[in-house]
């Protein structure tokens, strides 16, 4: 029974051919032996037991050493195959086993790890919880001071805008005050302006002489003698044009300016000087071969107010549309026969 169970697990097919072989002729010799056993001792029942063991065929007496000898081979064969087997199975019991122990090593520090891992984690979520709950309380202390500060502000704010709502009543009136004062103001301007102007009325502003000539004569003599060359007309029916005062403005000279100063003269009769601003309105006057422009003489603001028109002026005379500045700083155009 131990070989026939150990013959299946030898895997060669050439051992399971001789084993089914064997099997088969010791089945018939064993066969054959039983029928001849049981036919011998019929036929020799209540002889004498030496005369059967005297009768016993040479054949039989082979056939069963044979099978004996078969069945020690097969027997053998067996143990050497089933040996053979176990120790393969146990080296690889063993193999597995050293593997299973290093996995249940592996498995062993892994839960180590994960249990060192997991106080860890319980310590930063413990760690984490109280500063969460840290952080809570002051939240609610920061939100109550917040709304403490919230509250304040809101008192101030009503404060501020009863305040403001007042400096703003107050602010209108200012404001209504301060127009009606910049009113007066631009009134006076104008009335200081024009009285300004009106105590220029007698006199001439002399542009383009130039600075040597007062060096040898005096400003009079030299206007006396401007009006003799340009308009003799009005000292023949005038005789002496009479001034009365004649100077430079501005009184000190500015050595960085390049241009002479202009020259201002303040005559005792009005009417002479219309006569001879008329003259120097229809053509050009000259002094020494020097062309000098006689103006109305006018207050520096209303000839700030004139000299803003000068790029338009120029262009309107170019384009013969007779360009005029009229009193105080108001230009006139003439287009198609129409001012």
């Amino acid at each position: 029974m131990r070989g026939a169970r150990a013959q299946p697990n030898m895997g060669s097919k050439e051992g399971v051919n001789s084993s089914k072989q064997q099997k088969k002729k010791k089945e018939i010799t064993i066969d054959s032996f039983c029928t001849g056993n049981e036919q011998r001792a019929n036929e020799t029942e209540g002889e004498d037991p030496a005369k059967k063991k005297s009768e016993i065929p040479a054949n039989w007496i082979q056939a069963l050493e044979e099978l004996k000898m078969q069945f020690k081979t097969q027997l053998r064969e067996a143990e050497d195959n089933w040996e053979k087997n176990l120790k393969t199975k146990i080296s690889h019991l063993e193999t597995e086993n050293s593997v299973l122990k290093a996995k249940i090593n592996q498995l062993e520090n892994e839960a180590k790890e994960m249990k060192d891992e997991a106080k860890q984690m319980k310590d930063e979520v413990k760690k984490m919880k109280d500063d969460l709950q840290r952080k809570s309380d002051q939240k609610e202390k920061d939100d109550q001071k917040t709304k403490d500060e919230i509250q304040s502000l809101r008192t101030r704010i009503q404060q501020l805008e009863s305040s403001n709502l007042t400096r703003q009543q107050d602010t209108i009136k200012q404001n209504q005050k301060n127009e009606k004062i910049e009113e007066n103001m631009k009134h006076l301007i104008h009335k200081t302006e024009d009285l300004e102007n009106r105590s220029r009325r007698d006199n001439l502003r002399i542009i383009g002489l130039p600075e040597d000539h007062d060096k040898r004569k005096s400003l009079d003599i030299i206007l006396q003698e401007i009006i003799k060359e340009n308009c003799p007309k009005i000292l023949e029916q005038e005789g002496k044009v009479e001034i009365d005062r004649i100077h430079r403005s501005p009184p000190v000279l500015n050595p960085q300016l390049t241009t002479p100063r202009n020259v201002i003269a303040k005559f005792k009769n009005y009417k002479t000087k219309e006569k001879i601003l008329q003259a120097a309105k229809k053509k050009s006057f000259r002094y020494q071969g020097t062309t000098v422009r006689i103006t109305q003489d006018l207050a520096a603001s209303t000839l700030k107010k004139r000299k803003a028109w000068n790029t338009i002026f120029r262009k309107a005379r170019e384009l013969g549309l007779q360009p005029r500045i009229n009193y105080p700083a108001k230009l006139t155009i003439f287009l198609q026969g129409k001012v």
